[in-house]
């Protein structure tokens, strides 16, 4: 080794100083930058000259300010000789420079006195971000391990557990200081734990061992129902171990077995309510049938008034049963919205001339109101909006014993294609008492009490009126009035809006070539009845004879296509419960007969009045569908159908 003599020191120092990666920095003992190298420049991004402009407690961060307080105090009085602590800084950019520093203190070497402190700084800043990253992700594994509501275990290549998370001792019973250290064997049994070591290291076989592992073994001798995953433990490009994480299923099969249970109820509800419908509406299509076909007889004024009451009679009961069936269709969620073009002003015309008797017999007073922004045609469910209208303003007529009833239609808001409208009904009635306007859209739930009610009904209308809003996109309430008696129901729903082209004058040409074709009927049908009532048949057949065509019956379906076989009929009402072959198979054969030439108009006649039957019906070839009880309104409705799709 060379002599240092013939080394010049102060050079060697000016070098040292000015050449090592290291920041050197004189600070004053006010704080002040006193001289710093080209590396302390470096490390904090501003010149030699600017650092004149500024005290090292400007740069450094404001949570660091205070962690050296104490040393320094120890440094200044000589009760340690330096010190070594981690500060941040800001580098004049905006970014945080961490670095490891260490001080020290220069003394006069006559009487100790402090002249000046001696800085050096280590830019630790890459190491710091990589070490807080790596932080980062072992709290976010050890929350996702103490926090996971799945059982997560660490064991070796050996099949010793390493470690266990909370879960682990909720599902095993066994605090993770009993497990570490024992074999997998403890928790999946001893044949699972061999095939869970042989196949360590063969992806495919770990699969087929994960499907195999289906319970955990707590300690006091039960198993937990468990679906479990294995991953591995890597480290260093190798596999050190895995990871079982086991979810109990116990909760999940519960929840298993309580769906299957309510599928199986809702099929079984659905099914009581396809036979209930046919079963109830079979014997009151006779009853009421027949009041309509009696009532077309020669009578006595005396006789006319019987068969009047048993006709409203039969209606009633058909009333409440339709409510009933109508809810529990909709609370077993079998009713969809059916979109067609329909014009509200004229919907709500309809619906008016349908309750238009009653309210005259009350000589009630009702008038309408349509915005003019309401557009004339729109597509929604006709069906479902008369149906809820209906309901409101049959209440109406039927809590007003005297005044007027009102009716308007609103158009709240237009976006692109869809229309938001409000209907209200308005009525000067006996009112709600306030404290029972809270239960009004509930099932079941009448005003008055069943003991001194003074009306019909099930106490399912509004109820259904709610969820036939809802199904519309609206909503539906009351509103006390303040001025008068009575009540208003509002309620609003979306329509969709079609294309421009798609306006109103289109819908109109429409309903005037309806009309044409209404008044053009001719007499010289040839039609079938393929029904096994005797009851439905006679009324059937009256009910056709008294719209002035003639009517063939048979039994059951094989009749049925015996009979097309010997003549060319129009139209066939298709019972589709019959003995001996049913409706929709007999139509199925008559199709295969004609292919597709001459073929009649089938018409789907059931007792079912289930959501979907129409397009099951459609779907089976058939032309048309009608429900029991059928009215004489509904089988000339279907003959003049047949006469616009023949002209």
């Amino acid at each position: 080794m060379q002599d240092l003599a013939y080394f010049d020191p102060q050079a060697l120092f000016g070098h040292i100083y000015t050449s090592a990666p290291i920041g050197i920095a004189l600070i004053s003992l006010d704080r002040k930058w006193m001289n710093v190298n080209p590396a302390v420049c470096r490390i904090f991004g501003y010149s030699e000259e600017e650092f004149k402009d500024f005290t090292l407690e400007d740069i450094r961060h404001p949570d660091d300010s205070s962690n050296t307080s104490r040393l320094v105090t120890e440094l200044l009085h000589g009760v340690i000789p330096s010190f070594e602590i981690e500060n941040r800084y800001f580098h004049k950019n905006g970014s945080m420079v961490w670095t490891f520093v260490h001080v020290s203190l220069v003394r006069d070497d006559h009487e100790g006195k402090p002249l000046y402190f001696i800085a050096q700084f280590i830019d630790v800043t890459k190491n710091k971000l990589a070490e807080l990253k790596l932080q980062e992700s072992i709290e976010r594994y050890t929350s996702l391990k103490k926090y996971n509501h799945d059982a997560i275990i660490s064991f070796g290549l050996n099949g010793i557990i390493i470690n266990g998370n909370k879960m682990v001792q909720q599902m095993t019973g066994y605090r993770i200081e009993e497990l570490i250290g024992s074999r997998m064997s403890t928790l999946i049994g001893e044949i699972n734990s061999i095939n869970l070591l042989l196949a360590l290291h063969d992806y495919g076989d770990i699969e087929k061992v994960e499907k195999d592992i289906t319970f955990i073994q707590h300690k006091d001798g039960h198993s937990v129902e468990v679906l479990v995953t294995l991953a591995p433990i890597i480290i260093h490009a190798q596999t050190k171990g895995f990871y079982i994480i086991a979810k109990d299923m116990t909760e999940q099969k519960k929840l298993i077995i309580e769906k299957e249970a309510a599928e199986k109820t809702n099929k079984a509800k659905s099914e009581f309510l396809a036979m209930m419908s046919h079963e109830i509406r079979t014997p009151m299509n006779g009853v009421i049938g027949m009041t309509d076909v009696l009532l077309e007889t020669e009578l006595d004024e005396e006789q006319i008034e019987y068969v009047q009451i048993i006709k409203k009679s039969g209606d009633t009961l058909l009333s409440i049963i339709n409510d009933i069936l109508d809810f529990s269709k909709i609370e077993s969620g079998k009713t969809e919205l059916m979109e067609e073009p329909l014009n509200i002003r004229i919907i709500l015309s309809e619906t008016l001339y349908m309750v238009m008797s009653k309210a005259l017999e009350k000589n009630l007073e009702i008038t309408t109101s349509v915005c003019p922004k309401v557009p004339n045609l729109v597509h929604g469910d006709i069906t479902k909006l008369r149906q809820v209208l209906m309901n409101l303003l049959s209440n109406a007529i039927k809590f007003t014993p005297n005044g007027a009833i009102s009716i308007s239609v609103e158009m709240l808001s237009q976006e692109r294609n869809t229309v938001r409208l409000q209907f209200a009904i308005k009525d000067t009635g006996i009112g709600i008492p306030k404290d029972q306007v809270g239960h009004l859209f509930e099932p079941f739930y009448q005003v008055d009490h069943f003991m001194t009610r003074k009306t019909e009904g099930t106490g399912l209308g509004l109820a259904i009126c709610k969820k036939l809003v809802e199904l519309m996109d609206g909503q539906i309430w009351h509103e006390a009035s303040n001025d008068q008696t009575g009540s208003t129901f509002l309620f609003t729903a979306s329509f969709r809006v079609p294309l421009e082209h798609s306006d109103s004058s289109q819908y109109d040409r429409w309903r005037e070539h309806e009309d044409k074709v209404e008044n053009s009927t001719e007499q010289s049908l040839k039609i079938l009845i393929a029904e096994d009532n005797e009851v439905n048949q006679l009324v059937l057949k009256k009910m056709i004879e008294k719209l002035g065509y003639k009517a063939t019956l048979v039994h059951n379906g094989k009749e049925a296509v015996d009979a097309v076989k010997r003549y060319p009929y129009d139209i066939i009402f298709m019972d589709i419960q019959m003995p001996w072959m049913d409706g929709l198979t007999a139509t199925k054969l008559i199709h295969e007969l004609l292919k597709g030439k001459n073929k009649p108009y089938i018409v789907a006649v059931t007792a079912h009045a289930i959501k979907g039957d129409s397009e099951k019906y459609l779907a089976e070839g058939m032309d048309a569908y009608i429900s029991k009880p059928i009215s004489i309104n509904a089988i000339a409705e279907i003959i003049e159908r047949f006469d616009k799709r023949k002209a």
